[in-house]
């Protein structure tokens, strides 16, 4: 083989590279932050990227919550109906029913 063929696929390689091994599941995820002015605890069902999950809520409490899947929004579901979450949201949960905020 040629050298300055070499020399062309070393420097393709080099190129393509940092997308082979990019993490694309960090990226799908939803992040919350939230205000739950209950005393107890949430259990919510959500759906994200096709997905079903379940995400707790601490009680009486300012926190967050990270939710894996394969997108930037989910559709939480509480007992008020369901309601879609994008990540980055400020959420207030209050009767166990989500306002964003």
């Amino acid at each position: 083989m040629k050298k300055s063929l070499k020399h062309a696929l070393v420097l393709a390689s080099l190129a393509v590279a940092p997308f082979l091994f990019t993490p694309t599941e960090a990226k799908a995820t939803v992040y919350i932050q939230y205000y739950n002015k209950d005393s107890q605890v949430h259990k919510f069902k959500v759906l994200i990227g096709g997905m079903d999950k379940e995400v707790e809520f601490g009680n009486s409490r300012t926190s967050s919550v990270t939710i894996q899947g394969g997108g930037n929004t989910c559709i939480i579901e509480t007992k008020c109906g369901k309601i879609e979450v994008k990540d980055g949201a400020k959420v207030e949960i209050k009767d166990g029913c989500i306002k964003i905020m």
